[in-house]
């Protein structure tokens, strides 16, 4: 695995670097294969980067939209209209404004009743449209992450039953601390992409990061510890505010 550690000036300055990154993986995906497969994380950190790839024009020209097939990494049990939902949040910012075709986007279906349904159906579409075979997971060109306060990521959170969820590819996670249901790829399904790229900003961050990348492996506790790429690329997109407390990174 490669990991590497940016410590940026603000959420900004962030989005920039993660858009680049956004075209690179995209260019060289198409470059290789004729498709780019991409992850798209919930949240407010990543709705900066989401805008500019859509409102950049410099930006935009340079995504082969035409060859993007775009996925999720966890949802809220709710509707696709739901104001918590990452699909809407996702569609505003982004996904209405660049030619996408409705087909080219998978979302999770938040709003079934049964959330257990929700997660069943969307592995059974990866398993599908990666044409997998039983124990396969997907390997996405690009997956977006954050990191919340308490060092969980995805819908990983800590102490849940996601965390030991192996042989799926993604699940329903039940978390208590929000009395939520919540569907969420799974640890192994994340590992399993070329690139990971988590996006962190914020000082109430500073604390569980440090412990992330420079405490010991303690995964049930910090989540975020599971992404490590089995073969593919780790980077950390931090502000200066969750970064504060490192010892390591590239500060730029």
């Amino acid at each position: 695995m490669e990991r590497e550690i940016r410590i940026l000036a603000d959420a900004p300055t962030i989005a920039k670097r993660a858009a680049q990154e956004f075209v690179e993986a995209a260019r060289a995906a198409v470059c290789q294969r004729n498709v780019f497969q991409v992850v798209l994380a919930g949240g407010s950190t990543p709705r900066a980067l989401y805008d500019l790839l859509a409102s950049d024009p410099a930006l935009r020209s340079q995504v082969p939209w035409d060859k993007t097939q775009v996925f999720f990494g966890d949802e809220r049990h709710v509707g696709p209209d739901h104001a918590d939902s990452n699909f809407r949040m996702a569609t505003e910012t982004m996904l209405s404004k660049v030619p996408l075709k409705a087909d080219q986007v998978t979302r999770i279906k938040g709003e079934y009743r049964d959330a257990e349904q929700a997660a069943n159906e969307y592995e059974e579409v990866l398993l599908s449209r990666f044409k997998l075979k039983a124990g396969e997971l997907p390997r996405f060109d690009l997956l977006f992450v954050g990191m919340g306060n308490e060092g969980h990521t995805l819908s990983l959170f800590p102490g849940t039953r996601a965390l030991h969820a192996y042989g799926r590819i993604a699940v329903h996670n039940w978390v208590g601390k929000l009395f939520a249901e919540r569907i969420t790829l799974t640890a192994p399904a994340a590992c399993a992409a070329a690139e990971i790229v988590f996006m962190v900003t914020g000082a109430d961050k500073a604390l569980a990061l440090k412990g992330v990348l420079e405490g010991p492996y303690e995964p049930e506790q910090l989540p975020a510890q599971l992404l490590r790429p089995k073969d593919g690329k780790l980077l950390w997109l931090v502000d200066t505010a969750a970064g504060s407390m490192l010892s390591k990174g590239i500060r730029e």
